[in-house]
């Protein structure tokens, strides 16, 4: 008899690692600890070695000691004890020891004083590698291993679901010993995942979190991950898309082990379809699709369920000579059309589809199902985890179904919460119509959540690999804030952007008391105060250019740019002090003249002004300075879940997503170098990118990111 929790969690291992096998009832009850007697005498010299470790510490915090620390090594050596038992004797030992409470005792235990923490380091460089995704080395914890809870390959033979059927039956799926036996053998006992995108459409960051999983865990064990491209539709696949996949997990930093596709798979799902019919779980259907989810709405079977296995074999093998229109005939599953879950109404596992196939091309005219196709390919690789999002959890009956009934290798299936992010969406249907309705500029806008848009935006890989850490993987349902991911991206930016300066919105400074003649350097810093900093040339002439919003008619006390009789200080070169300005016609400001303390050195003695401008100048007299195209990018979507909007989420789109800013200045250093992609931080504006869009003498810069967080908290 089973008499205690601890009993009961021995009894459930056990059952979980037979599985489907035979129970030994020896086995059973050893393993459940059944006729196990622990005496009290037993409990008493267990507790008694346990406080003896603990003495010192015990009589010094006395009843503030945290007593629990104590109940492990006692549960550790006598493991079918009751636990009651071992804490009346525990809470017993530990009075007689200590005596009755005193008033200090009651009291609450006083704070330790913190050490004074360290001066932070510098941030190390981040390199632009999935390895940025890897855990440090530690303590096991989700944060050093976000895989830990997941069980190792070699305990692949527990039950891994349960399927209950409409008449009362249950089956417990499991590999056997003897499966798990030869599947170790062919893997090696290593961790094998997989990343399976549908070549349909271009990734987005929800991919990225799904690749975080699976190739992750392979690197977090030293595993491998195949990148299995789900090529089963090949109405909607394009080798466009192929190829984009590949581009991107590369860009990501992950390297596949295997590269595969469902349909090099296509003759061993063919011959498991032919094993299914022969074994009596599969039948030729010649209901329309309509009529099929009329029939499962009302509970009732295939009109053709009960047609004789030769018969089933005939139809199916006239399905794949072409001998049928499309929509005429299908092969289904029998299941069970009167089961609880939907996914188990007698799945289609065949269609008729005459289209060429991207890597088929014309040899099928019958292509398998996403159901019937992702398990089975599952087991023919050997995956040890099958990793997906939530939405397919009430799959795992049919998954496991099918595996069962032909007898094949098991993976383990575990589901996981999608990535749902603020002020946007990530549905492939919704991504689809921004694109095709130009809401957006193609699939790679910066503003969208793509991956492709990302990195065009100038977001690292490791950016987001970080962020997928962070986040987790949990099966909790929940909405990650824009401002997190802005996080992690700025975060990567600051340690890794080269500075330079430049000017959005320019306005001309003339500094009267400077040659018009004049041409020198002074010397930026690329990243400064920083050992790998490195200096470049800045042009410096009588007429230099700051952002307008750097002048002002009325000063304030809050308030460091230039006004009327102010000064302040060209970032790298000179205090200057303004002495007048000009006027346009429609009353804004046009010029400002000022006049530069061409005496002063950098810690030389003088105090400098408060307020720093960036600032570009002529870099010969009379020679405008290069010219570039900005555009400032902000969420794609006013409430932060237009998801949430039914039907009206297009009424939801921010209008000022983006701006674009045409006449912006830039460095001739950084016009002779930029190429795209590359990223800078533009002093006091923000981190930028070199958009592909750049020409010769006509740059595009993205903004990737504020300088701060300007999320309404």
């Amino acid at each position: 008899m089973l008499q205690t929790t601890t009993q009961l969690d021995g009894a459930f291992e056990y059952l979980k690692k037979v599985g489907g096998e035979p129970t030994d009832a020896a086995a059973f009850e050893e393993a459940a600890g059944v006729g196990v007697v622990v005496t009290p005498e037993q409990i008493s010299a267990a507790v008694a070695d346990a406080i003896g470790s603990k003495k010192e510490q015990l009589l010094e915090d006395r009843y503030h000691f945290n007593t629990n620390l104590l109940l492990a090594p006692v549960t550790k050596a006598l493991k079918w004890a009751d636990g009651a038992a071992v804490r009346a004797e525990l809470s017993s030992q530990v009075e007689a020891l200590l005596g009755h409470k005193t008033e200090a005792d009651l009291a609450p235990p006083e704070k330790k004083k913190k050490p004074k923490a360290e001066k932070p380091k510098p941030a190390p460089k981040v390199e632009e590698q999935a390895a940025a995704a890897a855990p440090e080395e530690g303590a096991a914890g989700t944060a050093d291993d976000p895989y830990a809870f997941m069980p190792k390959p070699e305990d692949n033979n527990q039950v891994h679901t349960t399927v209950n059927f409409s008449d009362g039956s249950v089956m417990r799926i499991a590999n056997s010993p003897a499966v798990l036996a030869q599947h170790m053998q062919r893997t090696g006992g290593k961790v094998v995942t997989r990343f399976p995108p549908e070549p349909n459409g271009y990734l987005h960051i929800g991919h990225a979190k799904a690749m975080f999983v699976d190739f992750g865990m392979a690197v977090q064990y030293g595993g491998v991950c195949y990148l299995r491209y789900d090529d089963t539709n090949p109405e909607a696949e394009k080798q466009e898309y192929i190829d984009h996949i590949a581009e991107i997990v590369s860009w990501m930093g992950w390297s596949p082990w295997k590269v595969t596709y469902a349909s090099q798979y296509f003759a061993q799902l063919h011959a498991y379809a032919v094993q299914l019919i022969k074994a009596g779980k599969a039948f030729v259907c010649h209901q329309s699709k309509a009529e099929i989810e009329e029939s499962r709405e009302q509970g009732l079977p295939s009109p053709w369920r009960e047609r004789s296995i030769e018969e089933n074999l005939r139809l199916f093998e006239d399905m794949r000579r072409g001998l049928y229109k499309e929509g005429e005939a299908t092969l289904r599953m029998k299941m069970d059309h009167k089961n609880e879950n939907p996914n188990m109404w007698d799945s289609v596992a065949y269609r008729i589809k005459y289209v060429q196939h991207p890597m088929a091309g014309d040899e099928w005219c019958i292509y398998p199902s996403y159901d019937f196709t992702h398990c089975l390919c599952d087991a023919i690789e050997d995956i040890t985890h099958s990793l997906c999002t939530l939405e397919f959890e009430s799959r795992r009956a049919s998954y496991y179904w099918l595996l069962d009934v032909l007898d094949t290798y098991k993976p383990v299936v575990w589901e996981y919460s999608r990535l749902n992010i603020t002020n946007t969406v990530l549905s492939k249907r919704k991504l689809n119509r921004l694109v095709t309705e130009d809401h957006v500029h193609g699939w790679d806008d910066p503003r969208l959540l793509t991956l492709a848009g990302l990195r065009r935006r100038g977001v690292a890989p490791a950016s987001i690999n970080a962020f997928c850490r962070e986040i987790g993987i949990t099966r909790n349902a929940n909405v990650i804030p824009y401002h997190k991911l802005e996080h992690h991206v700025r975060l990567h930016l600051d340690v890794n952007s080269p500075r330079t300066l430049a000017v959005l919105r320019p306005l001309k400074v003339v500094l009267t008391n400077v040659p018009e003649q004049h041409s020198s350097t002074v010397q930026g810093a690329t990243l400064p105060g920083r050992l790998e900093s490195q200096a470049y040339d800045l042009p410096f002439s009588r007429v230099v250019y700051i952002e307008a919003s750097d002048f002002r008619l009325q000063d304030s006390k809050d308030y460091y740019g230039l006004a009327p009789g102010k000064s302040a200080m060209l970032r790298y070169a000179y205090p200057i002090t303004v002495i007048g300005y000009s006027t346009a016609a429609d009353g804004s400001i046009s010029e400002v003249a000022a006049e530069a303390d061409l005496s002063f050195v950098a810690g030389g003695g003088k105090k400098p002004p408060k307020g720093v401008l960036n600032w570009v100048a002529q870099p010969a007299p009379g020679q405008d300075p290069e010219h570039a195209e900005v555009r400032l990018y902000d969420v794609l979507f006013k409430s932060e879940a237009p998801d949430a909007l039914g039907d009206s989420w297009l009424e939801d789109l921010n209008p000022d997503s983006l701006q674009v800013v045409q006449g912006a200045m830039v460095n001739p250093h950084l016009a002779a170098t930029a190429k795209a992609f590359d990223r800078f931080q533009f002093e006091r504006l923000g981190y930028f990118s070199v958009d592909p869009d750049s020409k010769p003498g006509q740059l595009v810069f993205n903004r990737t990111v504020t300088l701060k967080d300007s999320f309404k908290k």
